[in-house]
């Protein structure tokens, strides 16, 4: 591995991590309602499925995982009723909760497992791993090393950009300071993560 595939690897990979999927609205939706502290602490979930992710990925299992149609037609599934089920949850949330940054009855694993489920869920997530990483592996070196230091960039840059959702939730605390405005914003995140649970479920497997 070159200097110059990490130079090519880290802004598109970096672009992957920003991009507004259900996993970063999440941690956008729990830093409005928990702070940033908890938003952060609780993606660890979803980067612990990530490095599960990765190892799959370099030992060859998630190409088989992506393969197979019942499998992956399974984890399909799960994804986008897991989202659908998040939905109903901000959906019917409590309005007049002004977000105190207590956790409210939720415990820090609790959110981190929501960060995981969903984040496991996601097919296009194993897609990643599967047709984005290895193109900058180079098959003649160290495949697992390189897989490694690709790995580590992914997670790093994951992690900026979770603290960076989150300090963008925090920062709509103001904005959405009455419960109607609470409420409004719970349900355009619900009707956000109810779409792509829908589309998850109707996407078909190119």
């Amino acid at each position: 591995m070159t200097l110059m595939t990490i130079l090519l690897f880290v802004p598109a990979c970096f672009a992957l991590n920003m991009a507004p999927g259900p996993n970063n609205l999440l941690s956008m939706a729990n830093a409005k309602r928990y702070g940033i502290r908890v938003a952060c602490l609780a993606g660890i979930g979803r980067l612990v499925a990530f490095v599960v992710m990765i190892t799959l990925a370099a030992t060859g299992l998630a190409t088989v995982l992506y393969t197979s149609e019942k499998l992956f037609l399974a984890i399909k599934v799960a994804g986008g009723l897991y989202l659908l089920w998040l939905a109903f949850q901000l959906w019917t949330a409590d309005s007049t909760d002004g977000g105190n940054e207590s956790l409210a009855g939720k415990s820090l694993f609790q959110l981190s497992r929501q960060e995981f489920f969903l984040a496991a869920g996601n097919p296009k997530a194993i897609l990643i791993f599967t047709a984005f990483l290895p193109q900058f592996v180079d098959p003649t070196g160290s495949v697992g090393l390189q897989f490694l230091i690709l790995g580590v960039l992914f997670l790093m840059l994951e992690w900026v950009a979770i603290a960076g959702y989150a300090f963008f939730g925090k920062g709509l605390r103001h904005w959405f300071s009455r419960p109607s405005m609470r409420c409004l914003f719970n349900r355009i995140c619900a009707g956000l993560l109810g779409s792509a649970g829908v589309g998850l479920l109707l996407a078909r497997r190119e």
